[in-house]
């Protein structure tokens, strides 16, 4: 009897796994299959004014929302111009003025996210 039950219990839970995956494969992990979350565009687009620059490999990214988010996260401040390459997994920060790395681990981890690596160009 005890392990009719434990079956049934690991059942369900591989029932509730197999959803949860499908749904992901279908909608995507965190935007319904939509394109819910707006990008914020900084105010200044001119690459030629941003003399400073990194590329952050970014850890958790896993779908085109994250990697807006993680774009927004640096284009929502002051002399930063970012763009996020989902494929590579990486963000190219440029800067008006340099941040330290740490700062810039910061603004990852506040996004949601992890900074797997920072590299100077």
């Amino acid at each position: 009897m005890a392990t009719a039950i434990i079956c049934i219990i690991i059942i369900i839970i591989c029932v509730l796994g197999i959803r949860s995956y499908t749904k992901r494969l279908t909608h995507g992990c965190c935007g319904g299959g939509q394109d819910t979350v707006k990008r914020v565009k900084p105010a200044d687009k001119n690459i030629a004014h941003y003399p400073y620059i990194r590329k952050i490999r970014i850890g958790g990214m896993t779908c085109a929302n994250c990697a807006k988010r993680v774009e927004n996260a640096f284009n929502s401040m002051d002399g930063v111009l970012a763009k996020t390459d989902f494929a590579e997994g990486s963000v190219t920060v440029r800067m008006k003025k340099e941040h330290p790395d740490t700062r810039l681990k910061e603004v990852v981890q506040s996004a949601g996210y992890f900074a797997a690596g920072i590299e100077k160009l």
